[in-house]
This record gives structure tokens, C-alpha cells and sequence, in this order.
């Protein structure tokens, strides 16, 4: 987060240089530059590179709660990325009204997993997005599903 960030440490002031530099439980790696620095409109797909920050036990509910947790945590900014619009400016209203997920093989969540997402739809403050999540050698591990609101304020 701290690598990613730095370049836009001016950009937001003191209080964003701050929140750039805390420790994360997940670390998060967007193949491209995310939404919320970049407002162009862009087809509703993206990719993002995640993991948990350390190695954890071999306890398998444990890396499958700890991929729960990441699933929510970019999948709605995708339905919003054709709108060129974000959350982080404050002027949308974003919250998930259902969310599902599929597990399909064992994983470990501290290792590096490719999570690619798309949104099919987004119209009338809702939006629905579908993520993959892919082990390292390529295998699909999670199939998520997420439907959200997401409205101006």
C-alpha cells in the first residue's frame, strides 16, 4: 500500500499520507491504477492482485474467512468504473445489499491470488459485479457475487 500510494502522498494532504502508511490485513495490488485516483470511464472489469499481510497458520476456515473479508473490498468499485464515478469523493452512497460466495477448491489466502472482476449491469443506484478468484498456478479457487447499492448523496 505504502508503494502504491506514494506517488499521490502530496496529491490528498496530510490525513491521506497518514492513512497510506498503516499496516493492512490484506495486501491489495489493482493491475491498474484505482478508480478513486483515476475518474475516467473504463469498461466494467478489473483485476486486482490479493493476500493476507503474513503467513498464516494451515488452518483452511481460517484462509477462506480471510478471502471473505477481501472479496468485499474493491468487487462494487468495478460496476461503478463506466461511470467514472467513485465512492471516495463522498458524492455516492455505496453498500452492499447481498453478497455470495463459492468455494471451489482449497487456497491459501497468504499466498498471492489473482482476483479478476466484472460488473454486468449497473443502473437505477444498483449494480451487480462477479469476481473470480485464481490460485497462483491458475486454478479457480472462489466465484463471488455481489449485488450494491450505489446512489449520490
Amino acid at each position: 500500500m505504502q508503494e502504491q500510494f506514494a506517488p499521490y502522498r502530496d496529491k490528498f494532504g496530510p490525513d491521506f499520507a497518514e492513512w497510506s502508511q498503516r499496516e493492512r490485513p490484506i495486501d491489495s495490488r489493482p493491475t491498474e491504477v484505482p478508480s478513486w485516483l483515476d475518474h475516467r470511464s473504463r469498461p466494467p472489469a478489473q483485476d486486482v492482485w490479493i493476500r493476507a499481510n503474513g503467513v498464516l497458520p494451515d488452518d483452511p476456515l481460517l484462509h477462506v474467512c480471510i478471502v471473505a473479508y477481501a472479496s468485499d473490498l474493491t468487487i462494487l468499485d468495478t460496476a461503478m468504473l463506466p461511470h467514472g464515478v467513485n465512492f471516495v469523493d463522498g458524492e455516492f452512497q455505496v453498500a452492499s445489499l447481498d453478497h455470495a460466495m463459492w468455494f471451489h477448491r482449497p487456497f491459501r489466502a497468504d499466498e498471492w491470488l489473482l482476483y479478476h472482476q466484472r460488473s454486468q449491469s449497473a443502473s437505477h443506484a444498483r449494480g451487480i459485479a462477479e469476481g473470480s478468484i485464481f490460485t497462483g498456478d491458475g486454478r479457480l479457487a472462489v466465484t463471488v457475487m455481489q449485488e450494491g447499492l450505489m446512489r449520490p448523496t
